[in-house]
């Protein structure tokens, strides 16, 4: 049964090897789809309305919040 055990050890040490080699996974596409709002002062795309509320009171305090409404979704 040496060959067995031989086998496995291959097929494992072939499988370490693949995930190595594997390209990264990425979530960047997934990223931007799901940013549908963008900063009108610093052009940052932002995932909702709530988080652009937010942006511009902590990043931007002296402008204006723009109504959702202005927002092209």
């Amino acid at each position: 049964m040496a060959r067995g055990l031989q086998k496995q050890q291959a097929r494992a040490n072939a499988e370490k090897r693949a995930a190595a080699n594997a390209p990264p996974k990425s979530q960047l596409k997934a990223m931007v789809n799901g940013n549908k709002y963008k900063c009108p002062k610093c052009m940052l795309m932002i995932a909702n309305y709530k988080l652009v509320v937010q942006h511009m009171e902590a990043k931007h305090p002296k402008e204006p919040v723009p109504s959702e409404d202005s927002f092209n979704v």
